[in-house]
């Protein structure tokens, strides 16, 4: 059901429409730490490495897909929210085509250059068959991930996030199920948890578009909205295209990081996989609020309201908060019930890597969770550079901070310190940037 994002108070109007963005973003993870679980519990420490170190290049996959949503969800939000419906249709219809064209470059690139990859990250041997195996599955899921990107995005766009949450609760919990039947019932090894990923990413994305063409026909407007614009397509771009560079460089950092992690061997790196899913799943839920606050931003944009995002930005900030506390909780102190989760009669060394981790990270999700925030906001009244930059710096930091420091005598627990220093930084430039470009729009 669409809804309106400019009107009511706003910290109920945002709580609401968060919340089951917030519950959508838990089954998305699902997915990967699904295969991960499985790879570790029924095949081995070997499986649950490889899955853990494809991984990283999964994630410039999903980095320019997300760019893709948040594109079409922001510029579609501000048209909506301006009750521009002629523009909303052709928007949705220009994104659904551009992406269709950027997903069928990235195949063949990905068919192309995913063992070279591989090679660059210094995978070893013992995991490198498995690897590639996950990586070509997964190729094959790209169009489910772009279009299934873009789905979310427009229902975000329209204030509707209860259905995306309810595709992804079914498909995501079918394919724990898929996972192990797979796995354990063929005995399919990592070609199984690939394969199941593939099937219900691909079921939930054909359901997906099906809704949103259906309410997207809905939209009355007085005369045929184009297909295609040139001028949407750039302003498209505007948002997408930095979203995707912010996205794809994080994970191109996040694989120099795995190979500065590799070279410590499968123990460290299976303890890493198991830690980085735990990890991940927050960092994504708080991201996931953070695009909830860029629409909510950018309707009250489009229709003028720019009194509203401040109180938005105030209440997304106690949302995030408010659910950091068990979340870090949890993790520093029962992080070795969640990583037992993954791996079956682990090595002492990946279990000690895993725990090192989440004890490292987690006081930190305050800080990074304030910097998603104003970065929601950011995106949403499209102040691109100033989002950019602050994230550049966090990235940056943690890639030359993980490779100086895993050559002290901290070794790879000096990898996870330089987590908390490119976050603090980067919080810092991202709360300036809003306060200072709210005020202006203000």
């Amino acid at each position: 059901m669409n809804r309106d994002l400019t009107t009511g108070r706003p910290e109920s109007v945002l709580w609401r429409f968060c919340m089951p963005l917030f519950g959508s973003v838990i089954f998305q993870q699902l997915y990967n730490i699904a295969d991960s679980l499985v790879a570790g519990k029924f095949i081995g420490e070997n499986a649950l490495a490889a899955v853990g170190n494809s991984y990283e290049i999964t994630l410039i996959f999903i980095a320019i897909a997300f760019g893709c949503n948040i594109g079409c969800s922001v510029i579609v939000s501000q048209y909506f929210g301006a009750k521009d419906l002629k523009r909303v249709k052709t928007a949705i219809s220009t994104s659904l085509i551009a992406s269709g064209v950027l997903c069928a470059a990235l195949m063949l690139l990905g068919i192309l250059f995913c063992s070279p990859m591989l090679r660059l990250i210094n995978t070893p041997a013992e995991v490198f068959a498995d690897s590639k195996l996950y990586l070509d599955i997964y190729i094959l899921s790209l169009p489910f991930v772009f279009f299934y990107n873009i789905s979310t995005g427009i229902f975000s766009a329209m204030g509707d996030s209860k259905t995306p949450f309810i595709f992804l609760a079914a498909s995501s919990l079918t394919n724990i199920g898929m996972d192990i039947w797979f796995v354990a019932g063929f005995n399919m090894g990592v070609a199984g948890v690939a394969w199941a990923t593939l099937i219900c990413q691909g079921v939930s994305c054909v359901l997906a578009l099906v809704v949103v063409m259906k309410r997207v026909g809905k939209l009355q407007v007085k005369e045929k909205a184009p297909l295609f614009s040139a001028r949407i397509l750039k302003k498209l771009a505007l948002i997408a295209v930095p979203s995707m560079l912010q996205q794809s460089f994080i994970s191109v950092g996040n694989i120099i990081i795995q190979g500065v992690i590799n070279s410590f061997g499968a123990g460290v790196m299976a303890g890493y996989s198991a830690a980085v899913k735990l990890n991940n799943l927050v960092i994504t839920s708080f991201t996931t609020i953070g695009n909830g606050i860029s629409n909510y931003s950018a309707q009250n944009l489009g229709a003028g309201k720019t009194d509203r995002i401040k109180a938005g930005a105030r209440a997304g900030l106690k949302m995030v908060w408010l659910l950091c506390v068990p979340l870090v909780l949890l993790y520093f102190f029962a992080g070795k019930v969640f990583l037992g989760l993954f791996m079956t009669s682990p090595s002492a060394q990946a279990m000690d890597t895993g725990i090192v981790f989440l004890r490292i990270l987690s006081p930190f999700y305050f800080v990074v969770s304030a910097k998603l925030v104003a970065d929601g906001v950011l995106r949403g009244t499209s102040l691109m550079g100033k989002f950019m930059f602050s994230t550049f710096t966090d990235l940056i930091l943690r890639v030359v901070l993980a490779i100086i420091l895993s050559r002290t005598a901290l070794g790879s627990t000096g990898i996870w310190c330089a987590w908390p220093v490119g976050w603090t930084i980067a919080a810092i430039m991202s709360v300036v940037f809003y306060a200072i470009s709210y005020e202006k729009k203000s």
